[in-house]
């Protein structure tokens, strides 16, 4: 590796870099706020009024809500009641409240959970081979024969055996 391809990788890892600041930012953004999904931190709570067909089992409710672990706590001939609301089972109208996440949030959260039929997806796919390319092209951003680049591959080592760790412990 000679110093003209070491300038070459500098110059496209340092545009790419430039190029792809901002969605990192929101990758960094969500992917932190991704990890209290399972709690309440930032949620609103919201009223949903929505009207289903009429005459549904309380797991078919569930089903069409898509409320895990939907369970009523009071059935009747003309109403089905559960812990967040309540289904009017001759008209289908249901209403209950749900916490979701504020809008921006919500949009930010989305560029994480894009799946294959979702425009984003090819967005998802571009950042993850960028985020590779950084990966590998920052072996390539100083000569071996440095001491920065020695003291790098200790850093590089440590981050590896770190890794190792948190996935297999």
């Amino acid at each position: 590796m000679g110093r003209k391809t070491s300038n070459k990788v500098r110059m496209y890892h340092r545009y790419l870099g430039f190029f792809l600041a901002g969605i990192m930012a929101v990758y960094a953004i969500s992917g932190v706020a991704l990890i209290f999904r399972n709690t309440d931190y930032l949620k609103q709570q919201v009223t949903v009024e929505e009207t289903l067909d009429s005459n549904l089992s309380p797991e078919q409710v569930g089903k069409e809500l898509k409320i895990k672990d939907f369970e009523a706590s009071k059935v009747t001939d003309k109403e089905i009641a559960f812990k967040t609301g309540v289904y009017n089972v001759q008209t289908g109208f249901v209403s209950y409240t749900k916490l979701q996440n504020p809008y921006l949030l919500d949009k930010l959260q989305n560029f994480h959970k894009a799946k294959t039929g979702q425009p984003l997806y090819y967005l998802n796919i571009l950042f993850g081979v960028s985020l590779l390319f950084f990966v590998v092209s920052a072996f390539w951003m100083f000569l071996p024969s440095t001491p920065i680049f020695k003291k790098g591959m200790w850093f590089a080592a440590a981050g590896l055996v770190l890794t190792l760790v948190l996935l297999f412990v």
